[in-house]
């Protein structure tokens, strides 16, 4: 197979052809096959094409309409990253390694609630002892806490109260 861009002469569309040959390309041109998928112009010539360069493995060909393919190639998808069976075990293995890691950090924190704010900034004053807390804080306050200077840093992983535990 072999891929002529053709231009037809009327409006100056631009599209692709596919042909098993050239000699099947100049053999379907003077029998008058040829014509503008868009506006039906059959006075179609060559186009200046740009050298043939390799699809990149992960595109999919685009699928053939007879011997020309439409003007324009249909917007592609944005794709997501395919994950392995092995990459989806690795990624649970860390997520699982960040979870005990959060819950060793916790282990010797105090659960304060939605006192969170109020007991952060004791600490950072100076008007409370400094322990480990964790809590409840809206986003708002948490960027107050921060724009303060206090040191505070978001769980990656929710914590359930203790008093909501069976």
């Amino acid at each position: 197979m072999i891929v002529f861009d053709l231009k037809c002469e009327g409006q100056g569309h631009v599209f692709e052809a596919w042909f098993g040959s050239s000699a099947d390309y100049e053999d379907q041109k003077a029998r008058g096959l040829l014509a503008c998928p868009l506006c039906g112009d059959a006075d179609v010539t060559k186009a200046v094409m740009a050298p043939a360069v390799a699809a990149k493995g992960n595109r999919r060909p685009a699928p053939e309409q007879g011997n020309v393919a439409p003007a324009a190639s249909p917007r592609e998808e944005p794709t997501a990253p395919v994950m392995t069976v092995a990459d989806q075990a690795k990624m649970q293995a860390l997520v699982e390694a960040l979870g005990q890691a959060q819950q060793q950090a916790l282990k010797d924190s105090t659960w304060v609630g939605r006192g969170f704010a109020e007991q952060a900034r004791a600490m950072h004053y100076g008007e409370q002892d400094r322990a480990s807390i964790h809590g409840e804080v809206a986003p708002a306050e948490a960027r107050a806490l921060i724009e303060e200077g206090v040191e505070v840093a978001p769980l990656l992983f929710p914590v359930i109260p203790p008093h909501a535990k069976n």
